[in-house]
């Protein structure tokens, strides 16, 4: 992926941009109508989808096509809040942003500055991850990129509607999901209260889950 974004035209992230993030938003994007940009965007998807810590974490129930950025000289993206709603490119379809995705492309050594801060209900964060790694956050979530004072910070980002709108009810479901599938390990998908907690969750998506 690197290879091919390396040698990739980009263009000015501000023609992405909504009317309020407009004036904030100072970095490169690769046009998300590019054959690069969905090719590489389905091989992201195609791996989520084998991935269990994200199924359980997100419940997809649509995924935005992933774009990529790039933020250099001086790159930023000042305070913001995601658009609640995204209509893929080139369709009708709209897809309620539940959550944010930002998928690291570039190793932390490879560019100074570039964190993500996000603010939530635990205060703000400071994030730079290794390539290859993604952080998940409520889309309703304060968050900025940090200038990028040296090199180039290359990274994915998309948005996802979950099958459970509540971020509290989403959290309460990952949490159980860990639990049941770290004593699974344990006790074995026999054991009485594997079964139990596993019932109590399928019951739990079927309260609260939209399909």
């Amino acid at each position: 992926m690197r290879r091919h974004l390396d040698a990739a035209d980009w263009v000015d992230g501000a023609r992405t941009a909504g009317t309020q993030a407009l004036g904030a938003k100072h970095n490169q994007q690769l046009d998300e109508q590019s054959p690069l940009a969905r090719q590489l965007g389905d091989l992201i998807l195609a791996r989520l989808a084998q991935n269990p810590s994200f199924i359980s974490a997100a419940l997809p129930l649509k995924i935005l096509p992933p774009m990529f950025n790039r933020y250099r000289d001086g790159g930023h993206y000042e305070l913001h809040v995601d658009n609640a709603i995204r209509v893929v490119p080139g369709t009708i379809t709209r897809v309620r942003t539940d959550l944010s995705a930002t998928l690291f492309l570039s190793s932390p050594d490879e560019y100074d500055g570039g964190e993500l801060e996000i603010e939530g209900k635990y205060g703000k964060q400071s994030i730079r991850l290794e390539a290859g790694d993604m952080i998940l956050y409520p889309s309703t979530s304060l968050h900025r990129v940090r200038s990028v004072r040296s090199g180039a910070r290359l990274a994915a980002f998309f948005w996802i509607q979950s099958m459970v709108r509540s971020h509290e009810q989403r959290e309460l479901l990952f949490d159980l999901d860990s639990s049941v599938q770290s004593l699974t390990i344990k006790s074995g998908s026999d054991d009485v209260d594997v079964m139990r907690l596993s019932g109590l969750y399928h019951k739990l998506i079927q309260q609260w889950a939209d399909t």
